[in-house]
């Protein structure tokens, strides 16, 4: 006779835990060679793939973008890199500076560099190399070569000051004294001079123009004793020669006093002019026929009348 036991389709309490306390006390099978093979091998691809994770990113190639993108602009890291230089001696006030700059670099770049050097504002320097670098125009186009020799010519503000401030109270007091006489061109001693009439060889004028000054000698112009004379203006030497058929006078400019001038009554496309060489009116060095398109300019020269800022 069958023991009672539980109806049909019912399972006794406590089976299902004595199922699993026996899954969970049975010993671990051994695994066989091909079973062992497998598990190593999925072991293996885990281990990779962990290690290409933790792997850094690839460095990007010299040309690439993004690598590009961490330099600002691109012109902190290299500098005048790949540019070519020229090698140039810097001249002023006796001291000469030894540098090196790019070939394609403007006049006025070169200017900032030499005040980067010698401390000498751009708007006070006249920078020669065969004639006055212009500003707007490459050391390449002027064909500045390696170990040229760049002169130049200029004061500090402050010198200019302590020497033009003497020389603008002697203009200013000569334009009173002339404002009180006659006219320089109707008094005796320059009367003999005017008579003689305009020189055969006077150089053209151009009335109400103002021009730079040319590149070759002023001349066609008399002297006080009606001689022809010449003037040249050597701003590499900071120097104006005066010129007449017996001799040269070789004049610093910072030697002259100050410069007056005058339209010639009759003929106001050309004036009279004089250079004070002494404290005295005496001391006049006095020109005749200049050209009035160039009187501003040259005593902008001598005098040193520079746009300071």
């Amino acid at each position: 006779m069958a023991a009672a036991g539980a109806p049909d389709g019912m399972e006794e309490p406590g089976m299902d835990t004595e199922a699993e306390t026996v899954a969970t006390e049975a010993p671990a099978r051994s695994l066989n060679c091909v079973e062992a093979e497998a598990a190593a091998g999925m072991a293996a691809e885990d281990s990779g793939a962990a290690r290409d994770n933790l792997q850094p990113a690839p460095a990007q190639p010299p040309g690439d973008p993004v690598a590009q993108a961490s330099v600002s602009n691109g012109e902190d890291a290299g500098g005048g890199a790949g540019k070519e230089l020229v090698d140039l001696k810097i001249i002023w006030n006796k001291t000469k500076h030894d540098v090196k700059v790019p070939l394609d670099s403007t006049g006025s770049e070169l200017k900032q560099k030499i005040h980067s050097i010698t401390g000498l504002p751009p708007a006070m320097q006249k920078v020669m190399y065969k004639g006055l670098v212009p500003e707007d125009k490459t050391l390449r186009e002027i064909k500045v070569t390696s170990g040229a020799k760049i002169m130049v010519v200029g004061s500090t503000i402050n010198d200019v000051l302590a020497v033009n401030t003497p020389k603008d109270a002697v203009q200013q007091d000569a334009k009173a004294e002339e404002n009180k006489k006659e006219p320089l061109c109707r008094q005796k001693q320059h009367r003999k001079v005017l008579d003689k009439g305009k020189p055969e060889d006077v150089m053209p004028s151009v009335k109400g123009a103002q021009e730079r000054l040319p590149t070759v000698p002023l001349s066609g112009m008399y002297n006080k004793s009606g001689g022809k004379v010449r003037l040249t203006f050597k701003l590499e030497q900071d120097q104006l020669w005066i010129g007449t058929k017996e001799r040269t006078e070789k004049l610093p400019m910072g030697s002259i006093k100050n410069v007056v001038s005058e339209p010639i009554e009759g003929h106001e496309d050309y004036h009279m002019m004089a250079f004070q060489l002494g404290p005295t009116e005496a001391s006049y060095y006095w020109v005749y026929w200049v050209p009035t398109q160039y009187v501003d300019a040259i005593k902008d020269t001598v005098l040193g009348k520079w746009q300071y800022f």
